[in-house]
């Protein structure tokens, strides 16, 4: 059964190529999820305009879908990722994708922006002409007979023309049957527009003529400042996207050709000169160079890149010229699936999310409750007349336009995401960022994380008149065509300290015990400690040495001469250096680390009391990881789990937080919710850092928003009128575009964040 309801469950990615403030998009999520049958989620990525939606195919499909979102008057169309990848080739569908969002959201800033000069051009004229507005700064303009007919047309331009977004959106939303915040602000507008006519030529009454013109000056100018919000927001994703060069140099028949990026297929050569940007993923075939990859990795400094390595698209060759053989294109690209991971994480939803959407969704209907009561009681219950009572009703409907709460939250997270991915974080679940301010316990899978995951040289150990270059000398000597583990790390650990390799005679493999050569005249024998036995050699004045570090569950290797032994080498998987920092980190901000490893518990318990670990689980089997995660978790503990993704999957599904480190480009790791691009333990103490600051600073937009709405609601109905305080619908526009202003900067401030 579950299998069958497995497969019928569909998705669909639609863009909606409108304008959809973040305070309306709650609402048509919920508009699409509850009136169309099978509709299992809905969730809108303000950014973007991108809505993802699952469904169960048995009950609907995506035609369904379009059809009703046209039907509540919005251009949408399905995003073909399939088609568009074949159409287009395989980078350009990623840049054609979000140049067409980000053109629509610059194409709405422009709009807001024009509509601003305009009103403030008209509203000029319209406070001066405005007898109260006279009356109160002691202006005299003389009347030549058509000061009104003026200050009709002028008030008009503006009402009709400057608030023509907010009457679109109002008609959308009503055809959607949502009440939302374009159906408070056409309210507000409307109706003191029409009262002022009505005053002017059919009754004797106050106009609004200069509260309204005011009023819409204030609304578009926020509406202005709310786009530019996101399109900055977004503004590191921008940049991502434009990495990848337009053209490439592919290698054909022994000559140069210079090809759109598009045309690259899998298995073509390219030649990446100094300087050039790396056109694709793949693979170098030819030369040496240094990469920059700090625009996608986070990494600060170069990287060595010789035959065999893997180049990531979009970095910069800062060296060499090599010749790379193209092994990704497309969706497949290091870079496209970035660009995937932030933006799915700008779409998911935290708790705190879903809270202000909730408080949106019913803040309208509350708002036009409130204005209806307001009007009713001021007009038939008080003798303060229809102007009184309508200008607190207008006021009502201003002040509580979900502005702020729209934009509280979905700022943060886009802010938080991007700024995660500059740094080599990848977030694809921003619950996770949630749970993460509250972890208990980071626990770690020992090798690949905490050590090196190589085998190699950890001390060495002289005796009598040989130093340790002596002794490595001649062990990278005899060991240099050994493929042996062990061999390798002798040879990685000279070639390190730049060891100049001596010429070796009459070299011989003792087979089970070492090997043996001579330097200049002098047999020198490495091995294990049969092979001592073997030369008859007293092990006695080096026990010491060797029961501490076998007790540290390093493998300990021989080099002596015929007569005595010279020194010892172990070796064991390396403790990293960024380890140590690690966990001072983490117990800095009071979280507990564990480890877990397959190893002996000797080797275990030596990384453990080094690294000073809380606790650790040794001898463990990959199956069994998962279980010791919940074994953490019975005790109450929130549990992140720190693996490779691969053989930790189990344990990184089963934590609260799964994170996935060391995965490099392969950054689609299906079992955790953060992958960490660069293989840096010391990221896991940045993630929580920059949770614990994104979480407040969405708690703090979100307490100044709704605290903001419950205070400014019942001020704007006229509570405080008996003592004198009265809300006017002008500045109630300029407090309401204030507050989204100040949720915006507030969560800009998030950039200001050290996370080194």
């Amino acid at each position: 059964m579950e299998n069958k309801i497995k497969e019928s469950t569909k998705s669909v990615e639609v863009y909606i190529n409108d304008y959809l403030p973040p305070a309306s998009s709650c609402n048509m999520e919920y508009r699409v999820k509850d009136k169309i049958k099978g509709v299992i989620s809905a969730s809108i990525n303000p950014n973007t305009n991108l809505m993802d939606i699952v469904f169960n195919s048995q009950e609907t499909n995506k035609e369904k879908i379009i059809t009703f979102i046209k039907k509540c008057g919005y251009k949408c169309s399905v995003s073909k990722k399939e088609e568009a990848h074949k159409e287009m080739g395989h980078t350009d569908h990623q840049e054609m994708k979000h140049e067409k969002h980000e053109n629509h959201h610059t194409m709405m800033m422009k709009e807001f922006r024009r509509k601003t000069l305009i009103s403030f051009i008209f509203t000029i004229p319209v406070l001066l002409l405005s007898p109260t507005i006279q009356k109160w700064f002691g202006l005299s303009i003389p009347d030549f007979g058509f000061n009104t007919f003026l200050l009709v047309v002028f008030s008009s331009i503006i009402a009709l023309y400057g608030a023509s977004p907010f009457y679109r959106g109002a008609v959308k939303s009503l055809k959607s049957r949502i009440l939302d915040m374009n159906v408070l602000v056409s309210l507000a507008v409307i109706s003191g527009y029409l009262y002022s006519l009505g005053s002017t030529f059919l009754f004797s009454a106050a106009d609004f003529y200069w509260e309204i013109s005011t009023l819409v000056l204030f609304l578009v100018f926020g509406h202005w400042m709310e786009m530019r919000a996101i399109i900055g927001a977004s503004g590191a994703l921008n940049e991502l996207v434009k990495l990848i060069p337009p053209k490439a140099n592919l290698v054909k028949d022994g000559n140069i050709i210079e090809v759109e990026t598009s045309e690259i297929k899998v298995g073509d050569i390219l030649l990446i000169r100094p300087g050039e940007k790396v056109a694709i993923d793949g693979k170098v075939i030819e030369g040496e160079t240094s990469i920059d990859e700090s625009m996608i990795t986070g990494e600060s400094k170069p990287v060595s890149k010789k035959n065999g390595d893997e180049v990531i698209g979009g970095t910069i060759n800062e060296s060499g010229s090599i010749k790379i053989k193209v092994e990704k294109v497309g969706e497949n690209t290091a870079l496209a699936q970035i660009i995937n991971l932030v933006r799915n994480a700008q779409a998911s939803k935290p708790k705190t999310q879903k809270l202000a959407d909730r408080a949106a969704h019913y803040l309208t209907l509350t708002a036009i409750i409130v204005g209806v009561l307001t009007f009713t009681y001021w007009f038939g219950f008080t003798t303060e007349g229809a102007v009184f009572a309508l200008t607190l009703t207008i006021t009502v409907f201003v002040i509580a336009c979900p502005h702020a709460l729209g934009l509280a939250i979905p700022t943060v997270t886009s802010i938080s995401t991007t700024l995660a991915a500059k740094n080599g974080m990848l977030i694809k679940d921003m619950k996770a960022m949630e749970i993460a301010k509250n972890l208990d316990y980071v626990v770690f899978d020992k090798t690949g994380t905490l050590t090196k995951g190589e085998f190699g040289v950890s001390d060495i150990i002289p005796f009598n008149d040989w130093n340790a270059d002596d002794i490595l000398r001649k062990a990278y000597a005899l060991e240099i065509n050994s493929e042996h583990v062990i061999a390798k790390g002798i040879v990685a650990k000279a070639k390190e300290k730049n060891i100049n390799l001596l010429k070796v005679e009459k070299f011989l493999a003792i087979s089970g015990k070492g090997a043996k050569g001579i330097f200049e005249g002098e047999e020198v024998y490495i091995g294990n400690e049969t092979l001592m036995k073997f030369l008859e050699l007293d092990t006695l004045n080096v026990k010491n040495e060797l029961q501490r570090l076998s007790s540290q569950g390093k493998t300990v290797v021989y080099i002596a001469t015929k007569n005595q032994i010279k020194g010892l080498i172990a070796l064991s998987d390396i403790i990293r250096e960024e380890s140590y920092n690690t966990v001072k980190s983490l117990k800095k901000l009071g979280i507990k680390v564990a480890m877990l490893t397959g190893d002996n518990k000797i080797t275990a318990q030596y990384v453990a009391k080094e690294l000073g670990l809380d606790t650790y689980f040794a001898e463990v089997l990959p199956g069994e990881k998962s279980s010791k995660v919940v074994q953490l978790q019975k005790q109450g503990y929130k549990v992140a789990m720190v693996g490779d993704g691969v053989n930790d999957a189990p344990a990184l599904t089963q934590a609260d937080v799964g994170i996935a480190i060391g995965a490099g480009t392969d950054v689609a790791v299906e079992s955790a919710e953060v992958v960490l691009v660069k293989n840096d333990p010391r990221d896991i103490a940045r993630l929580i850092k920059l949770s614990k600051g994104t979480m407040r600073k969405m708690k703090q937009n979100l307490a100044w928003a709704t605290g903001y709405n419950t205070i400014a609601i019942p001020i704007a109905a006229g509570v405080l009128y008996p003592y004198g305080v009265i809300l006017q619908p002008e500045y109630a526009a300029l407090i309401m575009a204030a507050s989204s202003i100040i949720v915006v900067f507030n969560a800009f401030m998030l950039k200001k964040i050290k996370l080194n």
